[in-house]
């Protein structure tokens, strides 16, 4: 974990908290979650500008974005079908790293292409936002960047590589936050270039 007084309060970055062949296990439940709910590309509210990213889901809710908006439902938009189930694994890196007594219900599934950003935003179309977002890193590594709650503040930078575990929560938990860019060839875990990124989240309150 990332020394005390190096990041702000509820932001916490366990560095290599998942070893090689944690990874690869993950990797290989991923892998047959997305064969079961295919990556799509999302679409940018209004516009339908579609995001640089892929992305799918697992859990009994899924994150979804298109011309209508933003919003959680049961369901793939392309297939129509149930999300496949949130691996093993991921529900005990929650209950050891998250502090908080209920399960999360929707991991989201981002595939950054080498050439793939995220601006700066809020994670905040939960109705619980007092669960934190808890993020793993799979593949190459990225330049994840952060501010405050506001927009247009200043901002810090901190590298994530391949099997980092980041948790946004507490004070953190409504931060602005984003991908830079992605280093290429950073890892071998994925077959090719690219990064997963796996957000874990509590939508509804209890």
């Amino acid at each position: 974990m990332s020394p005390p007084g190096a990041l702000p309060p509820g932001l916490r970055h366990h560095p290599g908290r998942l070893d090689a062949a944690a990874q690869g296990a993950l990797l290989a439940e991923i892998r047959a979650a997305t064969a079961e709910a295919p990556l799509y590309r999302p679409a940018m509210p209004g516009t339908g500008r579609p995001f640089s990213v892929r992305m799918t889901n697992c859990g009994s809710l899924g994150w979804v974005a298109d011309k209508a908006g933003y919003r959680y439902q049961p369901f793939h938009p392309e297939t129509g079908r149930p999300w496949p189930a949130i691996p093993a694994m991921l529900l005990d890196l929650w209950r050891e790293l998250a502090d908080h007594p209920h399960a999360p219900e929707a991991c989201l599934v981002n595939f950054y292409e080498p050439t793939a950003r995220m601006g700066l935003h809020q994670d905040k179309d939960e109705d619980d936002l007092a669960a934190p977002v808890l993020s793993v890193s799979l593949g190459d590594e990225a330049l994840f960047r952060f501010g405050g709650t506001t927009r247009g503040g200043p901002t810090r930078s901190l590298r994530l590589s391949s099997g980092d575990v980041l948790v946004l929560g507490g004070a953190s938990r409504l931060v602005f936050h984003g991908v830079d860019r992605i280093y290429p060839g950073t890892s071998t875990l994925l077959k090719g270039e690219g990064r997963i990124n796996l957000t874990l989240r509590r939508v509804t309150r209890p």
